[in-house]
């Protein structure tokens, strides 16, 4: 049986290239030029290293400043390293390079084109400030007697001005008014800020601007956003937590306000107070998984670095407040990494924190005291903590409009809305759509050191696309017959590549004779969806032709 299927495959075979027509690789024209859409440290990295290269790049982030989530925490497990140590220069470096062209405060727009050939339209947001010719001096942010707006980077625990630089060490040091705020934009009045401006920076009339960069790939590091813990969630399907009280008691609050809590750079200048009175907090509960491993209540996946910073925050905690006591809830303790169990076993046995395994079911507030009502499954008895403080672990999940513009760039994600790679063994940091590579927490949840991995392993393969004059590729596409053609655009529709356009047939003296659809070869991946759904039969795959495929059959005895 086998060797006669052996002599099956082979007549099949043979009968398929006796059908074969000579086809040409598909050559593609590269534009050596990179855009990074996102400027947390996975976007800096990749920046860094594509630019180093010799390459230009264009580096696109939302916010005022680059620098991310990293640029706003205390100290880095498992060395507790100084994060704006280790990030600022890279930041500087950033600002500084002669190849990188930075565009904060921008969002992408548009994208057209395809691999080799994008151009990419990004929306600059209006600053208020010209940036040319603003010198940072700050004497425009000291005298805004608008300063009661709550702090973005502080994650609501401090204040700013209307016209703010968002922390010291930004980049570009320079500041952006908040429209919704600014007592000139929103009544009229005011205009301290101008008057105070020696070089005139301040333009109250700034409008958005469109910028349209020519790339030949895109590198998407959008991060990250923490899992909205209330009582529904950024998806309607999830119940939240309003049991914890997030949101309704002050002393509840998430892992990120409390890294600005103990960061020197923070509202309390690294002194840990509680938000409600400012008193020293000298009982605090660490609750992990809040929206992670829960298929009722919140995400199913693992948030893969709330075991660690939950040790980190029961160190920094006993590090500044040394008569203090540390309860940390958990579910399981997943602790893999270089020196990562090392570290949490550090926590317990050296600056004891007290671990127990278990869920807490329900957070209240009792004569300024948050009771904590638990269990401690090892032990197997329930567990009640009066604390000054709760901190809640939040799941990881994608930044806000990530699938928005993974749609925009035809990348797929899942259905949290991450990234998904093409392969996730042999191709990790690249997607279905050519010439898109993804990096960082956008992709999955993942610690600093992995994604700097990730965004080093990105600009590996931007270099390798950029190393040719031009992209050489396999030539078994889908082809259209345009003589054949309905123009009904079915497979326009159903392309998941977005590689079939609708185009025009004219004649020499430019006379329209008909419409068709017509395929974009450097798009087209060859999965033959288009032939499969169209109904005039006039869409074929080079090498797996109709006629090769019927041949193929009728060799079959």
């Amino acid at each position: 049986q086998a060797t006669a299927k052996a002599v099956d495959l082979i007549r099949m075979a043979v009968a398929k290239v006796r059908r074969n027509r000579a086809l040409a690789p598909i050559r593609i024209p590269v534009t050596k030029r990179a855009m990074v859409i996102g400027g947390g440290v996975a976007g800096i990295q990749a920046a860094l290293d594509i630019a180093d290269a010799g390459y230009e790049v264009v580096l696109v982030e939302r916010e005022p400043s680059i620098g991310g989530k990293m640029a706003g925490l205390s100290e880095t497990f498992p060395t507790l390293d100084c994060s704006q140590c280790i990030l600022t220069p890279r930041m500087v470096d950033v600002g500084q390079h002669p190849r990188i062209t930075l565009h904060t405060y921008s969002e992408v727009q548009e994208v057209q084109g395809f691999v080799g050939n994008f151009k990419v339209t990004v929306r600059k947001k209006a600053r208020y400030v010209d940036i040319n010719k603003c010198t940072g001096c700050g004497q425009c942010w000291n005298a805004c007697p608008a300063k009661k707006n709550l702090s973005e980077f502080d994650y609501g625990l401090g204040n700013r001005p209307a016209i703010y630089v968002p922390f010291p060490q930004a980049v570009p040091a320079r500041p952006v008014i908040d429209a919704a705020n600014c007592i000139r934009l929103t009544k009229g009045k005011c205009g301290i800020c101008a008057k105070k401006c020696q070089t005139g920076a301040i333009k109250y009339d700034d409008q958005d601007e469109l910028v349209t960069e020519e790339v030949g790939a895109v590198v998407m590091a959008t991060g990250y956003q923490l899992y909205q813990i209330g009582k529904r969630g950024a998806q309607e399907k999830l119940a939240g937590y309003g049991e914890y009280g997030y949101g309704r008691y002050k002393d509840v609050i998430d892992s990120l306000q409390f890294e600005r809590l103990v960061s020197a750079s923070g509202p309390t200048s690294g002194e840990i107070r509680r938000p409600s009175d400012g008193r020293e907090p000298k009982t605090v509960v660490f609750i992990s998984c809040v929206g992670s491993r829960d298929n009722a209540k919140g995400l199913s996946y693992c948030s893969k670095i709330c075991c660690m910073y939950n040790a980190k925050h029961t160190m920094l905690y006993k590090h500044k407040v040394h008569d203090g006591e540390s309860h940390v809830f958990y579910m399981d303790i997943r602790s893999g990494g270089k020196n990562y169990d090392e570290f949490v076993r550090r926590a317990i046995e050296q600056d004891g924190a007290h671990y127990h395994r278990g869920r807490v079911s329900k957070i209240t507030e009792e004569n300024g005291k948050l009771i904590v009502r638990g269990v401690d499954t090892l032990v197997g008895e329930p567990l009640t903590v009066e604390a000054d403080l709760v901190v809640l672990a939040s799941a990881m999940s994608p930044a806000a409009g990530a699938p928005e513009l993974a749609q925009k760039l035809n990348v797929s994600y899942d259905e949290f809305g991450f990234l998904s790679e093409s392969h996730p063994k042999l191709r990790p940091v690249e997607t279905n759509a050519a010439g898109v590579f993804v990096c960082g927490a956008c992709q999955g949840p993942k610690d600093i050191p992995e994604s700097v991995a990730q965004a080093s392993a990105v600009a590996g393969k931007v270099l390798v696309m950029f190393s040719q004059p031009e992209l050489t590729r396999e030539p078994e596409v889908a082809q259209v017959a345009e003589s054949l053609c309905a123009a009904c655009y079915s497979c326009v529709r159903a392309c998941p590549y977005t590689a079939i356009e609708k185009a025009e047939v004219r004649d020499r003296q430019g006379r329209l004779i008909k419409y068709t659809a017509r395929v974009n070869p450097g798009l087209c991946m060859g999965c033959g969806t288009c032939v499969a759904i169209c109904p005039s039969k006039s869409v074929d795959l080079e090498g797996f032709t109709e006629q090769q495929v019927y041949a193929m059959v009728e060799a079959l005895e």
